[in-house]
């Protein structure tokens, strides 16, 4: 599958893992995002469900075994290339994610994986829309 400049929309999950007054955060690996800090996820393979590939995804990306829950977003990411045209295209779907077990340990398209607590999310370079998926996955973890 063709990631950059794609013929058409590609679909990706996010996992939302949140854990007491912690979410997790993985530092990309590779593009989009190189070097920016995320949400664990990627892209859906064929015959995989949504759920399956944010469990999925989680596991490669942290080493965790976790439960996709609720919906929490869902977005699109439309980066342009240096000349204007679309280099990617997702459509993303993020869920709230429950810690079933495992230990925390970087893997797949992360370079690094780390439990950041509420008060210590401004000290990482987040993107707005994965900043307002977290606050909607705490305020759905306390209800």
């Amino acid at each position: 599958m063709k990631r950059e400049y794609p013929d058409r929309p590609i679909v990706g999950v996010g996992a939302v893992i949140v854990d007491g007054g912690r979410v997790l955060l993985v530092k990309r690996g590779k593009p989009p995002l190189q070097g920016e800090w995320s949400l664990p996820g990627g892209v859906v393979e064929i015959g995989e469900t949504l759920r399956g590939a944010a469990e999925r995804e989680a596991l490669e990306e942290t080493g965790l075994l976790v439960e996709a829950g609720e919906v929490l977003e869902v977005l699109d990411r439309i980066i342009p290339g240096a000349d204007g045209r679309t280099q990617y295209h997702y459509v993303l779907i993020d869920f709230l994610c429950r810690l079933k077990s495992g230990e925390l340990r970087a893997g797949g398209d992360a370079m690094q994986a780390e439990w950041v607590g509420v008060s210590d999310l401004d000290l990482y370079r987040l993107e707005q829309p994965a900043r307002a998926v977290i606050r909607k996955a705490f305020e759905s973890a306390r209800s």
